[in-house]
């Protein structure tokens, strides 16, 4: 057969596969039917950290079921698929090619952790699969900009960044010390410290750094100890870090500990009680008992509706406003639904919404919020808001 007509052959049948299956037009990403829309998602729901991946993959849940029992997607019901990784790359790194390659999500979404980011990040990217609201602060996420990426929280650069200006501003203390989890996500947040205090013209005094998964916190406190540092900065879990904090006060230390969002206030507030007064932990989303915020007065809602077992926390508020985040940019992507099609609408995001809760995504910009909140360890180890480092609890032996 000639050449021309061969490519008119061709394209004959191109045009019957059209006319007979019209749809094939319109294909959808892989994770998009008729009736559902499949997420992926790699947590601890075991271990140590489990109250991490439980609290994100929770609050999320609520949220999706008020959107499925009000019709999903237009028509599509969101499914939410959970594997646990305890919070280990290896088994991270085995889900998300599970929730790619045999699972087909969609989108990959709310995964915990900087050390698990760096293993499934790779294979999203290599599969132009949006990597969706994970459970971190590391900086890599954000810098360089990755077009399948989009981070809800604020940065850990972010919250060290304001640790110092209000340790500054608020109390004048200037000798800062690190301790920190020896891995990807502890030395994320030793680098935002180091680069706040050059921002200032300071350096850090001393660091000191455990292994993690570990409770072998006593090196790093009788370093940290010997220069006696007016604030040590924590980049830790929350049980490393309460331990460390109760040693090292047992020793006589009276320097202010300030605590990134990872650590989990509620479970460190637990772990030290009345041992914590007037530990700060940075937050980066609205405080989750404070009905009077609209998007915590619909959390508190939907939970006496669908989930009255949940038990209210920073952690499930931050999965309860990622998964309000996905499903607004999902409601407005046009139809067909593609993974493109859902990345340009994300990024046309500007000030969106999601009930005091505001975020925006630009093409030049993956980062939907850079709020960053305080609150401390109160009588009890109950957590409250603040504003100013000068309004802590007194600690005393």
């Amino acid at each position: 057969m000639c050449n021309p007509c061969l490519g008119l052959s061709l394209f004959c049948c191109v045009l019957l596969g059209i006319f007979l299956c019209p749809d094939l037009l319109f294909a959808s990403s892989p994770g998009i039917s008729d009736t559902e829309i499949v997420l992926g998602q790699s947590c601890a729901l075991k271990g140590p950290e489990r109250k991490l991946g439980k609290g994100m993959r929770d609050g999320a849940l609520l949220y999706f079921r008020h959107i499925n029992s009000s019709g999903g997607i237009r028509g599509k019901k969101i499914r939410l698929i959970t594997y646990d990784d305890g919070y280990e790359p290896g088994p991270c790194l085995k889900n998300t090619k599970k929730l790619i390659s045999q699972d087909g999500a969609f989108i990959l979404f709310g995964f915990v952790g900087t050390p698990t980011s760096r293993v499934a990040v790779p294979i999203a990217v290599e599969n132009k699969v949006p990597y969706f609201a994970p459970y971190t602060g590391a900086e890599f996420l954000r810098n360089p900009l990755n077009r399948q990426i989009f981070n809800i929280r604020a940065s850990y650069h972010q919250e060290t960044d304001a640790m110092v200006k209000h340790l500054i501003k608020d109390t004048g203390v200037k000798r800062v010390s690190v301790f920190y989890q020896n891995d990807s996500y502890g030395k994320a947040g030793l680098e935002g410290v180091k680069i706040a205090l050059a921002k200032r013209g300071l350096h850090i005094l001393n660091s000191a750094h455990y292994p993690r998964y570990t409770l072998k916190v006593e090196p790093a406190v009788e370093a940290l100890n010997i220069t006696r540092p007016g604030a040590v900065i924590l980049i830790g879990t929350h049980k490393p870090c309460a331990k460390f904090i109760r040693l090292i006060r047992k020793s006589g230390s009276e320097a202010l500990f300030l605590n990134v969002s990872f650590a989990d206030a509620d479970s460190l507030a637990n772990a030290l009680a009345n041992e914590g007064l007037g530990v700060v932990i940075t937050q980066v989303v609205p405080f989750p008992y404070d009905r009077r915020i609209p998007v915590v007065s619909e959390f508190y809602g939907l939970a006496e509706k669908f989930s009255p077992e949940i038990i209210p926390s920073f952690v499930c508020m931050e999965g309860f406003i990622a998964a309000k985040a996905l499903c607004k940019i999902l409601l407005n992507t046009p139809d067909p639904i593609t993974r493109e099609g859902f990345i340009n609408t994300a990024e046309n995001q500007v000030g969106l919404d999601l009930g005091g809760f505001s975020i925006s995504f630009s093409k030049d910009n993956h980062q939907g919020s850079n709020l960053v909140y305080f609150s401390q360890v109160g009588p009890g180890g109950f957590i409250s808001p603040l504003k100013n480092l000068t309004y802590l609890y007194e600690y005393h032996q």
